[in-house]
């Protein structure tokens, strides 16, 4: 709250309380300054008394919607430092394997890079996140401490017994000396495979006040994964980050890359599990992956430009000027490396055409929540692999009172199939998709044309056009 006095709007505490507290912020939580300001200010007219019941109100409703006074009392016999229940272990574990997104999964031999063999001999693990307790719990860790991570060291040498892991921590997160890398590349020539766990550091540069002006990892990192390359053994990239950050070296060069974040404290576990094969990577971006860093910001759901590239070539520059004057960068794509909703799978899975109950519909319908359209899609699991699949629905809206974004997620399913196995997977149209802020401030759905994806991800799916009378 002290911050109205740092951004200009208030000259000191008493003014910032009053503007806060009439603004409608109920609970003071850090700023500290309703206990020593409100009483005063109330006493005074300065606030009402009515503005201090409201919030009151406001705070006991959703605490007694969340149960709070089911049970006031904390549990003087609770424990903090007791091991973690099994229970909560195996949930953890399951969040971490659901949470990891594979980007990229290349043949080597003629064979996809992943999932590992259960036969390999020796397995080199280098990097300063694959044996660091603490950064697995990332910055918001809730109860978790180090003291209850497994880290991915600790889940090889289970696995497949210290004598096959190779083990290099090579650098330090924010290092800028080479010294271990002589070290990691040892390891790499002693290995069959290489498993790089690089990434961010998570008290430093995740979480809040921790922007970055450069998303390529941290300190000389890159270098490492290069030098460890350089011993043409087979890589699998684990990327821990709280963001996206810039891969394209390793897109370019890394047979296998995996986005891992930060996963808590079954990371070894869950990990291992996935890189070989016990589950299979099934989660998706909530966030796009840039090129570059000078194409943020950059989200899928944007607006159309009034000079749309249409079928220009945009993986080159500009050879003329119909080719210059379209909204583009021209010395990179447009488009990002990896999309919001891409996540690969150790299987494949085919869409059919999306297909709509109706072509038509009525505005007045649904604004008066009477009618409502269906989307269906048939997928399939075309691969080997039994594995779960995040399907998505887009929209797009045109011919509105106010642009609307090129793309919309309006729903999504997780499925789990066999291989083979096929699912027509089905969502609804209706008032709540379809309705937005318009030209008169008025939350509405209007006539328009509406296209519609059922797909794998934000850059991709065969549409069906929908028009709203």
């Amino acid at each position: 709250m002290k911050e109205l006095i740092a951004q200009g709007v208030a000259l000191d505490d008493a003014t910032a309380a009053r503007k806060a507290a009439i603004a409608g912020v109920d609970m003071d939580m850090e700023g500290n300054l309703y206990g020593p300001e409100l009483p005063k200010l109330v006493r005074t007219g300065a606030v009402p008394e009515s503005v201090l019941d409201e919030a009151v109100r406001r705070i006991l409703r959703v605490k007694f919607a969340l149960g709070l006074f089911d049970h006031p009392y904390t549990d003087e016999n609770d424990d903090e430092t007791k091991p973690i229940p099994p229970a909560s272990l195996e949930l953890a574990q399951t969040a971490a394997e659901q949470s990891f997104v594979l980007l990229k999964n290349s043949a080597v031999n003629g064979a996809p890079m992943l999932p590992l063999k259960a036969d390999v001999k020796t397995v080199a693990v280098i990097g300063p996140l694959a044996d660091d307790a603490a950064q697995m719990v990332g910055s918001w860790g809730g109860k978790s401490t180090a003291k209850d991570v497994t880290t991915l060291r600790a889940a090889l040498e289970s696995r497949l017994g210290q004598s096959r892991v190779r083990y290099a921590k090579g650098t330090e997160i924010l290092g800028t000396s080479d010294a271990g890398f002589v070290d990691a590349v040892s390891a790499a020539d002693q290995a069959d495979v290489v498993i790089m766990a690089l990434g961010e550091d998570a008290s430093l540069m995740t979480g809040e006040a921790a922007s970055r002006a450069h998303l390529d990892l941290p300190g000389n990192q890159q270098q490492l994964l290069e030098a460890v390359a350089a011993a043409a053994k087979p890589i699998v990239l684990l990327v821990f980050s709280g963001r996206p950050l810039v891969l394209n070296w390793a897109q370019r060069h890394v047979p296998a890359v995996m986005e891992v974040w930060f996963p808590g404290v079954q990371a070894g576990p869950a990990l291992v599990r996935t890189l070989f094969g016990d589950v299979s990577p099934s989660g998706k971006l909530t966030t796009s992956f840039p090129r570059a860093v000078g194409q943020e910001p950059l989200y899928y759901n944007t607006l159309s430009t009034g000079r749309p590239p249409g079928n220009v070539d945009l993986t080159r520059p500009p050879a003329n000027a119909e080719e210059k004057y379209v909204s583009r960068y021209v010395d990179e794509q447009n488009s990002p490396l990896f999309p919001f909703g891409f996540g690969l799978s150790y299987t494949t899975f085919s869409y059919s055409p999306t297909v709509l109950s109706s072509a038509t519909a009525s505005a007045s319908a649904l604004n008066a929540d009477t009618q409502t359209i269906r989307v269906s899609a048939e997928v399939r699991n075309s691969g080997t692999v039994q594995a779960d699949e995040i399907v998505q629905m887009y929209i797009r809206q045109r011919g509105t009172s106010v642009a609307r974004p090129v793309r919309e997620l309006k729903g999504f399913r997780r499925i789990t199939l066999a291989p083979g196995q096929n699912q027509r997977v089905e969502f609804t149209l209706g008032r709540e998709e379809l309705r937005f802020w318009n030209i008169e401030m008025k939350n509405v759905v209007e006539p328009a044309q509406v296209t519609v994806w059922i797909a794998p991800n934000s850059s991709s799916g065969t549409s069906a056009e929908l028009t709203v009378r």
